[in-house]
């Protein structure tokens, strides 16, 4: 691996604030960390554990795409540059074997201003990326947003709630469960990672709203600021699978210098789902 550091702290790896855990004491979740500098991967298992996460360490591609097959994780913390095989390939072959299963949330780790190794890995399916030198607390924060959106079955700060009880949306031939993280298109399951279905149920909760880049990566995301760039692979990901013309797409539309917007009208009996959820009439 090229030069890889994360920022320095006033305080020791074991210091994190705010450590948690589950509520009947138990660990918040197990998360692989995949990456072959041991003082990056000592610091920040070393800062997971102390927020509460059970930690498993690969040094390499190989090793990281077994160990997340034979001990399937919750979260893992995938390094770009590896020996062996590199993250974007041990993300390409984990998605690839997700397809009857929950995705594992991928957080990858680039190197600063490698803005196209950062598209790449999200258009292999990573859901979120840390850009190196990185301070551990800063990705304690990450690991813990993306795995609480994981475990919600809702985007967060939403006016969705949890997933309880919540009506599935069936808009176009999609039919999306939030409590079960699913989405069938005309009788099909598709694989969609952590953010693409997020992203799916932000559009079929508001059908015909422009929705900017902005408002997308902080009602989707929960960032104020970041990337923008991160909203549009999505989107087109999301595309390659909804669509049937994902060039010319009918569901997702471009509207140019504003955003995004949900064309779809609602199936039959689909709309008094989207108003439990908006709370429109």
């Amino acid at each position: 691996m090229a030069e890889s550091k994360v920022e320095s702290t006033d305080e020791r790896p074991g210091a994190a604030a705010d450590p948690q855990v589950g509520a009947q004491g138990g660990v918040l979740g197990g998360v692989l960390v995949v990456d072959d500098d041991p003082v990056v991967s000592e610091v920040v298992a070393g800062y997971l554990e102390r927020a509460g996460f059970a930690v498993r360490l690969a040094a390499d591609g190989p090793a990281g795409l077994r160990a997340a097959e034979e001990h399937r994780p919750d979260l893992m913390v995938l390094d770009l540059m590896l020996p062996g095989m590199d993250g974007l390939e041990v993300c390409r072959r984990l998605r690839a074997g997700e397809h009857r299963g929950r995705p594992v949330p991928v957080i990858m780790l680039t190197a600063r201003g490698d803005e196209d190794d950062r598209i790449l890995g999200l258009e292999v399916g990573a859901d979120d990326y840390v850009t190196k030198p990185f301070s551990p607390r800063e990705l304690v924060l990450r690991v813990r947003s993306v795995l609480r959106r994981a475990q919600a079955g809702a985007p967060e700060g939403g006016p969705e709630g949890g997933p309880e009880g919540a009506p599935r949306l069936a808009v176009a031939g999609l039919v999306l469960d939030p409590a079960a993280r699913r989405v069938h298109k005309e009788g099909r399951e598709l694989a969609l990672t952590l953010r693409e279905f997020d992203l799916l149920a932000f559009f079929l909760r508001h059908p015909g709203q422009v929705c900017d880049r902005e408002r997308l990566m902080r009602e989707v995301w929960g960032w104020d600021f970041g990337d923008l760039s991160t909203v549009t692979v999505h989107v087109r990901r999301l595309r390659g699978k909804i669509e049937d013309d994902p060039g010319n797409p009918q569901l997702i539309r471009t509207v140019w210098g504003a955003g995004y917007r949900f064309e779809a009208a609602p199936d039959t009996g689909a709309g008094q789902a989207l108003r439990t959820e908006d709370g429109d009439a």
